[in-house]
């Protein structure tokens, strides 16, 4: 598969997600990870977005691109059915 076939097959994957609860942990270089969890909210052309809520309650949206999923820079892991990508 072509670079621009994976990133449509990969947002294709996710949009079937949508609303539901994930876990996305992100790679932040030098052996730092964040783990996030929240409610895959909307997806875009080149992004998606993520609700994440503090423990303030305060929520907060954070987005990712499909190329870092496929770059492994970050993993989602979705809730509902223990899939991760």
């Amino acid at each position: 598969m072509r670079g621009r076939d994976l990133l449509n097959a990969i947002k294709k994957d996710i949009d079937e997600h949508v609303g539901e609860r994930v876990v996305v942990k992100a790679n932040n270089g030098r052996k730092k990870f964040t783990v996030k969890e929240g409610i895959l909210e909307k997806t875009y052309p080149h992004i998606f977005i993520v609700k994440v809520e503090g423990s303030d309650n305060t929520t907060r949206t954070i987005s990712y691109s499909y190329s870092d999923i496929l770059t492994q820079t970050v993993q989602i892991i979705f809730k509902n059915k223990n899939v991760a990508m």
